[in-house]
């Protein structure tokens, strides 16, 4: 073989390799971090980057840059019709807004740089504006990362035992379940019943100021009322107000439960809730899989966008690195 032709081919493939092996020893590791959807996104990226440039042809140039130029406007414009209908349906409020949010984000990434062109606009403005350019890719980068990594974290299989199965709590609808809370709890009742009704079953929620009882509670009603499960197969935590709480709250309770004994859990909760449910649970080292019950497509993008709002607090570093490297670009270019 032709050493030369060798070491070529090598560093062609080098990416495709060196991003593959650090999403699949990270996600080895531990499934439940956000970098694995990042090492994920990458691999993808440079597979097909590479593919394309070893094995296209010319004809697939214009509809590949076509497709990167107008696909972010065609989603800009189904996020707003998203949009219309969350707020149709769910009313008026700034999480029912959240899809036309992130479109005029979108739209806006196309326009800022260029409207500075054409209203000639002082330098230091364009260099404020070449921020947010900055910034706005590796929030869209990571839109996308999480997107796609948190598909695949719910869709890969887990056939096991579960000792413990945490439902997480939702709005009521006075001492009702909504339909969204009711799906969460049909969801661990099918993974319960699956493994032979083994583990006891952790409704986790409290009482808010607008609800008439505790979420715990409306649970374990609907359990044991209309689904005739003994209530000695469930828990009830009735102190938490966040996911966070929701996952604190329902550890002590298991491991007293568990005396001392290694356990695992599921924690049960909307699709698009999955994987912050999971990384919580890593952070408090409780050994859970993330499970998720189907939520309406009209609904799930503003669900979707909120959750990654959250993420995105818990992961900001990225976006001060790109500030101070932006500001010592500023003032290398003052010399």
């Amino acid at each position: 073989m032709d050493i030369g032709l060798f070491i070529l081919q090598m560093v062609l493939w080098s990416p495709i390799i060196v991003f593959g092996a650090l999403f699949l020893v990270s996600y080895h590791r531990e499934p439940r971090q956000f970098r694995n959807a990042i090492y994920l996104l990458l691999f993808v990226l440079v597979t097909a980057l590479i593919l394309l440039m070893r094995y296209g042809q010319q004809w697939m140039v214009v509809p590949l840059l076509l497709l990167v130029l107008f696909f972010p406007i065609v989603a800009a414009l189904a996020l707003i019709v998203n949009g219309v209908v969350v707020v149709r349906r769910n009313g008026l409020s700034a999480a029912s807004l959240l899809p036309v949010a992130l479109a005029l984000f979108i739209l806006s990434m196309y326009a800022v740089i260029p409207a500075a062109g054409i209203m000639s606009a002082p330098a230091w403005v364009v260099s404020i504006l070449e921020l947010f350019v900055w910034e706005g890719m590796w929030f869209s980068f990571t839109l996308v990362a999480l997107l796609l990594y948190s598909w695949l974290y719910r869709a890969l299989p887990r056939r096991r035992t579960y000792d413990f199965i945490v439902i997480h709590g939702a709005g009521l609808s006075g001492t009702e379940l909504t339909p969204l809370l009711a799906g969460r709890v049909d969801k661990a009742l099918e993974l319960w019943e699956r493994q032979g009704r083994g583990g006891l079953l952790v409704v986790s929620g409290g009482q808010g100021s607008d609800e008439e009882i505790s979420e715990a509670e409306a649970m374990y009603r609907y359990l044991t009322l209309r689904k005739g499960i003994p209530a000695g197969s469930i828990v009830k935590e009735e102190r938490s107000t966040t996911t966070m709480e929701n996952l604190r709250f329902s550890k002590e309770l298991m491991d007293a439960r568990a005396d001392g004994a290694p356990y695992r859990c599921a924690v049960v909760t909307s699709d698009y809730h999955v994987f912050r449910c999971a990384e919580y649970a890593h952070e408090l080292g409780i050994s859970a899989d993330g499970v998720g019950s189907h939520t309406r497509g009209w609904y799930w993008p503003a669900a979707f966008i909120r959750e990654f709002a959250a993420i995105t607090r818990a992961h900001f570093w990225p976006y001060v690195v790109i500030l101070v490297l932006w500001a010592l670009g500023l003032v290398l270019s003052l010399f």
